[in-house]
């Protein structure tokens, strides 16, 4: 009997153990799932290749100066410790979210860089516009980092550049797909309503019209993404040389046949009123048809980056869909 009563007491304690065994695997195993996720979800300082070598970006970084591109650090949420600016202009379609940050002159002054305390300063790929050289800025912080001419001026590798530097590639993968949807749900949209219909975009500054290229600033957004066909005589123009802007002569605007104007102008430019009072300017189409539309805000049209695109394609479908 006592030999049974043992068995039972010793099988009893193993079962015991067994479980205290298991449990203590358990929690082995979910504190490693924790730590992993732990560190997955830690930043970390991460090392890339940009135009004048490696650079090493730390972890948490959160005083940033971009100067220009404050587009894409603002869609991946970072607001930056300085805006770009020549002298008292801005970029004013950022300005709902930059209206209360410091101005930076576009040479970006040492002296007003050092004010900023920036963390990671992010630098254009042609460095001659800039008042000091890279070793000065360097001196202001080791994380200064020159873009390569390609990325400079592709807005798309700029998102995906900045999300792996601050830690944010998530971030940067569900906004470019949120802004490809845009763009297929805006180009279905435009398909149903204006056809083959031509569109032509005109910048009206002071007394002067500046036709867009397809490659100049929202053009492309206009013809490349939206698919939206171009006239004939924007065709005619060719590929835009960015660094410039030509002015055309009313008589050579008499030659665009496109169905769809947009002028960008701001409220009280001169050129509006020498248009609506030009024969030759009304003799076209668009303004035949009251198809010639005013956008007082040119600043996201003339400019490139995810949030001026979103804009622009807000603008068009708003305008041409009915």
């Amino acid at each position: 009997m006592r030999s049974t009563n043992y068995r039972f007491l010793l099988i009893g304690i193993l079962f015991v153990l067994a479980l205290i065994v298991s449990a203590c695997g358990n929690d082995d195993t979910k504190s490693d799932d924790t730590d992993k996720n732990t560190d997955k979800e830690t930043p970390s300082e991460v090392t890339l290749d940009s135009k004048m070598g490696e650079v090493t970006i730390p972890a948490n970084v959160e005083r940033v100066i971009a100067p220009y591109h404050e587009d894409a650090l603002l869609a991946l949420g970072v607001t930056p410790v300085a805006k770009w600016a020549i002298g008292t202009s801005v970029q004013d379609y950022l300005e709902p979210q930059l209206e209360d940050v410091p101005k930076i002159e576009w040479n970006l002054p040492l002296e007003k860089v050092l004010e900023r305390t920036p963390e990671l300063i992010i630098l254009e790929s042609n460095l001659d516009s800039y008042e000091g050289s890279i070793e000065d800025y360097q001196k202001i912080s080791d994380a200064t980092y020159v873009m390569t001419e390609e990325v400079t001026n592709d807005w798309r590798k700029q998102v995906e550049l900045f999300g792996k530097m601050l830690g944010k590639e998530d971030k940067a993968k569900e906004v470019l797909n949120n802004y490809d949807e845009k763009v297929a749900n805006a180009k279905e949209k435009l398909n149903e309503s204006i056809g083959n219909e031509t569109v032509a975009a005109i910048w009206v500054a002071g007394n002067k019209f500046y036709l867009f290229e397809k490659n100049r600033h929202s053009a492309e957004v206009l013809y490349s993404e939206l698919g939206i066909n171009q006239p004939e005589f924007v065709k005619s123009l060719g590929k835009a040389d960015l660094a410039q802007w030509n002015a055309l002569s009313m008589e050579k605007l008499s030659e665009l046949k496109a169905d769809h104007i947009f002028l960008l102008a701001l409220e009280g430019e001169q050129g509006i009123e020498t248009l609506e009072n030009s024969k030759v300017w009304q003799s076209i189409p668009a303004a035949q048809n009251d198809h010639v539309y005013i956008m007082n805000d040119p600043s996201f049209w003339t400019n490139k980056g995810l949030i001026a695109s979103e804009k622009t394609i807000d603008a068009v479908v708003d305008t041409l869909i009915k």
